[in-house]
């Protein structure tokens, strides 16, 4: 599948069902509604091959990173060897938006290497957002969670 694109669409556990797809020994993660821009994605992997990294990580706070008309529900853009990504999705137990920040915590806790790129994250381009008031309030209670029990 070299030089293809597999675009599978789910929601909720959109992440997760993209994963067990995925081929090769890399693995790239971004919203695809453009929030995320693919100028980026030759950093992260010049980064990654450079320091060896088990995960990159896209950062808003070094370097030339900023923020354009964003708010609190934009996810995180990263880089991952696949075999890293599989090792924190069977720990996982986070669903949503808690789900991303989870995968990074577990990284940690694990010791794994994380570089990381600074980008810029723009407004969505195209869709609109599903976060309302319920999904805020789940967000807070998995962080809760989260915390808790790592």
């Amino acid at each position: 599948m070299s030089g293809n694109v597999l675009l599978i669409l789910h929601s909720g556990t959109a992440y997760i069902h993209g994963i067990k797809h995925a081929r090769g020994n890399y693995v790239f993660i971004m919203d695809a509604d453009l929030s995320h821009h693919p100028k980026f994605i030759p950093e992260f992997i010049k980064k990654q091959r450079e320091g060896g990294y088990d995960l990159v990580s896209g950062t808003r706070y070094r370097g030339d990173g900023g923020v354009y008309g964003w708010d609190l529900r934009r996810k995180l853009i990263r880089l991952y060897k696949k075999e890293v990504l599989v090792s924190l999705v069977e720990r996982c137990v986070s669903k949503g938006y808690v789900f991303q920040m989870e995968m990074i915590v577990r990284a940690r806790q694990l010791n794994y290497t994380i570089g990381e790129v600074p980008i810029s994250f723009v407004d969505r381009v195209y869709g609109e957002s599903k976060l309302g008031g319920n999904e805020i309030v789940s967000f807070l209670k998995g962080l809760l969670t989260l915390f808790a029990t790592t």
